[in-house]
C-alpha cells in the first residue's frame, strides 16, 4: 500500500469558535469547511500550553512541556529531544517546514530535512519571564491593549509579508516534489506550513476586511467585572493592561472584525495549498491536517490573547482529511501531543519507535471512524503572568484547573459551556473535585517544577545578557539559497533545465 503524503497547515492563535467549520455564523472559511466536510473534525482538541513556543514544542515532540522544560517563549527546545520530523525521516519521508515554529536555541531544524523560510520571532532567550518578579510587566514584549486599539486595515504588515512568503515557499516545495515524482522519485513527504495569522495585531488587508460588515461582527458573549475575575485571569488582565486600559465597544468590534478577516486570510492559504496538491496530482494520496497552537479569548470574559485554560484560549481546531480518514466529528478530548503518535501511525511506523516517553496517543482509531476509550487532554502553563505552574485536566465534560496560589476551578462544560459557574466547592461535585485535586498532587510536584522554572529563567537571562554583549552568534535561521544552481546557468543544458521545471512534463511521443 502506498504511504500517504502529509501536509499540516498550522495557524497561530486560531480559536475554532471563530471558524465556519466549527459553527460560527459569520466566519467565511470555505476551505476549512470543505476539509471538515470530507474528513474528521475533532470538537474537543486542546493545546497543551496556551502560549506559542511551549505549545509548538509539545506538538513537535508528543511530550508535555514539564517533561522537556519547554516552559515559555524563550525556552530552548533541546536538540536531543526527538520530534515527529525525526521519526518521519526514519520512516523514509522527506520533511519540510515552511513558516513559524518558534524554535529557541541553535538547532533551528529539529529533524526537518528542508526548512524553506526563516522564523518570524526571536530564536534566543530574549523573552524570558521572571517568576521572582511575576507581577512586574516586561514592556518590551508583553502583550498590551495597543494591539486591540490599533486594529484596522493596512496594505502591508510584517505578518502579511511573512505569511505570503510562507505560502509561496510551501507551494514551490510541493511543486518540486511533483517534479521529483515526474523524474521517478516517489518518496512520500511530510510538510508543515505554519502561518502567523490570525495572531494579533488584528490588522487585515482591505480585501479580507471588506468580506465583513460591522453589523456581522458578534460581540463577546460574556463580560465579567474586574472583581468577578478569578485570580489567574486577574493577573493576566494586569499583565496585558486590560485591567487598566479601557476599550470602547467600537474598539472591541474592530479587533474582532480584523480577527475574522485574518481567519479568512488564513483559510485562503489552506485553499492555495490544497489547489497546489490538486495541480500536482497529489491530493488523492495526501492527508491534510489543519490545526493551531492555541486560541484567542478576543474579549470573551474581558480577556484577550491566550495564556488561560478557558475554551477560547486553550481549544484549537483539528481537522484531518484524506485517504483512510472517515467523515464525521469526534467528541473525545484530545490534544496536540497526540499528533506525533498519529503521524507515526500514518507513516507506517509503530509506537515502539519512540526513543523517549510519549504523552499522547494516536488519533487514527478516531480518524478512521472508530472508538477510543480515552477522553482526556492535559495542559500546563509555566510562562509569564503567573508565579507558579497552572495545570489543566479536561476529562469527559469536566475541566479542572489548579494553581498552588489560587483556588481550584472546576467546570462542567455540558451544563456550563461558557465556564461561568465554578463548581469546585459545590457539594454536588465534592467527590470529583477531591479526585481531581488528588490526581494533580500525584501527577505533578508543583513546588519542584516551580523551582526548576525559576532556575532556567535565571540561566537564560544571564546567557541572553552575555549574547547581547557579543558572546556567540545569533541563532535566527537563514534559509540556504544557491543562485548558481537555480533556473538556467552556463553549466546546464537549458533544454534539460526546462524539462525539469515544466510540470506536468511533456509526454514523449
Amino acid at each position: 500500500m502506498t504511504r500517504p503524503n502529509i501536509v499540516i497547515v498550522m495557524a497561530d492563535q486560531l480559536a475554532p469558535q471563530f471558524t465556519g467549520a466549527y459553527g460560527h455564523p459569520t466566519a467565511r472559511t470555505p476551505h476549512l469547511n470543505a476539509l471538515a466536510a470530507r474528513g474528521m473534525r475533532f470538537d474537543a482538541a486542546y493545546c497543551n500550553a496556551p502560549l506559542c513556543a511551549p505549545s509548538r514544542f509539545a506538538f513537535m515532540t508528543g511530550q508535555l512541556i514539564s517533561r522537556i522544560a519547554a516552559y515559555d517563549n524563550a525556552s530552548e527546545l533541546r536538540a536531543s529531544v526527538p520530534t515527529f520530523a525525526h521519526y518521519m525521516r526514519m520512516l523514509g519521508y522527506r520533511t519540510c517546514l515552511s513558516g513559524k515554529m518558534h524554535f529557541v536555541g541553535p538547532d533551528q531544524k529539529h529533524g526537518f530535512q528542508d526548512r524553506v523560510t526563516t522564523d518570524i520571532y526571536p530564536s534566543d532567550f530574549a523573552w524570558t519571564p521572571d517568576w521572582e518578579a511575576a507581577d512586574e510587566r516586561i514592556d518590551k514584549w508583553y502583550h498590551n491593549m495597543a494591539t486591540v486599539k490599533e486594529s484596522g486595515i493596512a496594505e502591508a504588515t510584517y505578518q502579511i509579508d511573512y505569511d505570503d512568503e510562507v505560502g509561496f515557499a510551501a507551494r514551490r516545495w510541493l511543486m518540486d516534489r511533483a517534479r521529483d515524482r515526474a523524474q521517478g522519485n516517489d518518496t512520500p513527504f511530510l510538510m508543515v506550513a505554519s502561518f502567523i495569522h490570525p495572531h494579533d495585531p488584528y490588522v487585515a488587508r482591505p480585501e479580507w476586511w471588506n468580506l465583513y460588515s460591522d453589523s456581522e461582527i458578534d460581540m463577546p458573549a460574556t463580560t465579567l467585572a474586574l472583581e468577578d475575575q478569578d485570580p489567574f485571569s486577574r493577573r493576566v488582565m494586569d499583565g496585558i493592561e486590560a485591567s487598566t486600559v479601557a476599550l470602547t465597544e467600537e474598539e472591541v468590534r474592530r479587533a474582532r472584525h480584523g480577527y475574522l478577516a485574518n481567519v479568512s486570510y488564513f483559510d485562503a492559504k489552506i485553499g492555495e495549498l490544497v489547489r497546489t496538491l490538486e495541480e500536482t496530482r497529489s491530493l488523492d494520496n495526501t492527508i491534510v491536517i489543519v490545526t493551531a497552537d492555541h486560541g484567542d479569548m478576543l474579549g470573551e470574559r474581558g480577556l484577550w490573547y491566550k495564556m488561560t485554560f478557558f475554551e477560547h484560549s486553550a481549544r484549537v481546531p483539528l481537522v484531518i482529511a484524506g485517504p483512510g480518514i472517515a467523515q464525521g466529528t469526534v467528541k473525545n478530548a484530545c490534544s496536540l501531543v497526540d499528533l506525533l503518535p498519529t503521524l507515526i501511525e500514518m507513516g507506517g511506523g509503530s509506537p515502539d519507535m519512540a526513543a523517549e516517553p510519549i504523552d499522547g496517543r494516536s488519533l487514527m482509531p478516531l480518524a478512521r471512524g472508530g472508538a477510543d476509550p480515552t477522553d482526556e487532554a492535559i495542559g500546563e502553563y509555566c510562562a509569564e503572568m503567573t508565579p507558579a505552574p497552572v495545570f489543566m485536566i479536561r476529562r469527559g465534560v469536566l475541566k479542572y484547573i489548579h494553581c498552588d496560589v489560587d483556588p481550584p476551578q472546576l467546570y462542567d462544560l455540558a451544563r456550563d459551556p461558557a465556564e461561568l459557574n465554578n463548581v469546585a466547592t459545590d457539594p454536588a461535585y465534592a467527590e470529583v473535585a477531591k479526585a481531581f485535586a488528588e490526581e494533580v498532587a500525584g501527577r505533578w510536584d508543583s513546588a519542584k517544577l516551580r523551582a526548576d522554572v525559576i532556575a532556567t529563567q535565571k540561566s537564560r537571562r544571564a546567557l541572553h545578557a552575555a549574547m547581547e554583549a557579543g558572546a556567540g552568534e545569533h541563532w535566527d535561521y537563514n534559509p540556504p539559497s544557491d543562485a548558481s544552481q537555480q533556473y538556467v546557468r552556463n553549466h546546464m543544458d537549458w533544454t534539460v533545465a526546462a524539462a525539469r521545471y515544466r510540470y506536468p512534463p511533456v509526454e514523449e511521443a
